[in-house]
Order: structure tokens, then C-alpha cells, then sequence
């Protein structure tokens, strides 16, 4: 794995799809794959890949109080719901391992 992504629009909102009634925002490990998910999620239109770094993690890390959950996404042509659940704890140690 090289460095996480997650898709974000211009005005800063994070992709993110319900998973059994929870949102979770989508991380990839690859521009290529989210970009092979947003060709197949016309959701996804108006969001593009950035690399979640240091301060994207902060921004996640407070945003409204509440938890964020995440869904890793390694085979983006199949439902992204089908990716794999991860906490934010989780996350951050995954993305401290490809450094």
C-alpha cells in the first residue's frame, strides 16, 4: 500500500456511503483506485481524490464531535459498501505504516 485517499469536493465535504444505516467515508489506497470508484459511482461526480496527510486527519479527527468511521476500499469496480469497515485509530495506524 502507498498512501490513503479519500475523494473531497471543492468545498471540502468528504465522500461518504451508509453502511447498514451508518455513514462511512470511503479511503482508497490509490488515486487509481478512486478514481476507478468514481467512474462507477456517479455520486461521486463532483469529488476527487486527495491524499489523506497529517492535516486532512486533523480536520477528520474533529469534525462535528461525532465518531467518523471509515470503509477501505480495495476492489473499487464492486460496491463500495463491500470494503472493509476501520475506526479511526485504525486509519492513522494504517496510514503510519506506509510512511
Amino acid at each position: 500500500m502507498s498512501r490513503l485517499y479519500g475523494m473531497q469536493r471543492a468545498n471540502g465535504d468528504w465522500f461518504a456511503i451508509s453502511v447498514n444505516g451508518n455513514l462511512r467515508m470511503t479511503v482508497f489506497a490509490s488515486i487509481k483506485e478512486a478514481m476507478v470508484a468514481r467512474s462507477r459511482n456517479s455520486g461521486m461526480e463532483c469529488f476527487k481524490p486527495v491524499e489523506l496527510d497529517e492535516r486532512a486527519l486533523d480536520d477528520l479527527k474533529t469534525t462535528d464531535g461525532d465518531t467518523i468511521c471509515f470503509c477501505l476500499v480495495s476492489k473499487p469496480a464492486r460496491k463500495l459498501q463491500l470494503g472493509r469497515p476501520i475506526d479511526f485509530t485504525q486509519l492513522t495506524s494504517l496510514r503510519r505504516s506506509v510512511e
